[in-house]
């Protein structure tokens, strides 16, 4: 998460977000335009705002996808069996 706690409803600069999510500015902008971050332009000079409550949730989906992931990968090299409950078990424990 965040390294500091900000009031809810906080609009974080894309730089700010850039370094929370290890990002070049550019990226953080991609991912606004792109609907996986909720961001609007404020402002005279219509800079972009990104709301802090997007970046947590961005983060939380990134945590749920990997874990996806991993659950993938390990039913990928479990065998036929294992998975039946019958026949030899190819990695015993």
């Amino acid at each position: 998460m965040l390294p500091t706690p900000l009031p809810a409803g906080h609009l974080l600069t894309p730089a700010q977000v850039a370094d929370v999510l290890s990002l070049d500015v550019d990226d953080v902008i991609s991912l606004v335009l792109s609907g996986r971050l909720r961001g609007a332009r404020v402002g005279m000079r219509a800079q972009w705002r990104i709301e802090q409550a997007s970046v947590a949730e961005y983060l939380d989906d990134q945590v749920e996808e990997a874990r996806r992931m991993a659950l993938w990968q390990q039913s990928q090299t479990a065998s036929f069996p294992e998975l039946w409950g019958s026949g030899a078990v190819r990695h015993a424990d």
